[in-house]
């Protein structure tokens, strides 16, 4: 079954955009049942986004979020406190050479850099991308069941959902989460069109 990772903002959206739409309860209890099915996957980092953002919009439209045996029961927030990526050697060399603005970089003495780095791999965007390295790694390990029409069709089986884009950086030292997946080969996908594959928008506005 497929595995999603939610961003911070990607749910923000889902509470202030969709749901008030949502007479029924439909995607509110659509949202739920992805996360019982393991489907759908909040990490700490980005728990403690919510907790925060918009005075806890998110946690108190999502309200099951709070409930302490719904977070027992499903895993919510998935612990990443102690993750490292696969090849741990390889991925910082990544860091320091392609998820890094160079001409940020270049302003910043080696003592700056190094802290902004290490803030940096603790931040949620980060620890989403090493928990996807991590749960490919985990998947590719595994025998693939009778995978006679899956060779060519390339299955998005993992994918990091995410209303960021590439455009704008405001300054930042490193690039965010859509670029860096594109280096890494990482699927993402918007709220929008996470919900048009799911094909859940229908059911809303009937």
């Amino acid at each position: 079954s497929m595995k999603i990772i939610f961003d911070t903002c990607s749910l923000l959206s889902l509470v202030r955009y969709y749901l008030p739409f949502d007479k029924q309860n439909n995607l509110l209890n659509f949202i739920r049942s992805k996360i019982e099915a393991s489907e759908l996957i909040i990490i700490d980092a980005v728990y403690k986004e919510c907790q925060i953002i918009a005075k806890g919009i998110i946690l108190d439209t999502l309200f099951y979020l709070k409930d302490k045996n719904f977070k027992k029961d499903n895993e919510v927030p998935v612990n990443t406190e102690n993750i490292i990526a696969p090849s741990p050697a390889k991925f910082l060399r990544q860091v320091d050479n392609q998820f890094v603005i160079g001409i940020m970089k270049n302003r910043l003495s080696e003592a700056e850099y190094e802290n902004r780095k290490e803030e940096f791999m603790r931040s949620a965007d980060m620890r989403m991308i090493l928990y996807y390295l991590n749960l490919k790694q985990q998947a590719e390990s595994q025998p693939r069941q009778s995978s006679l029409f899956e060779e060519d069709t390339n299955r998005k089986d993992i994918i990091i959902v995410t209303e960021e884009t590439q455009a704008n950086n405001d300054g930042k030292l490193f690039h965010k989460i859509p670029k860096i997946c594109e280096i890494l080969n990482i699927p993402i996908m918007t709220l929008p069109e996470l919900l048009t594959e799911y094909d859940v928008i229908d059911a809303l506005f009937k």
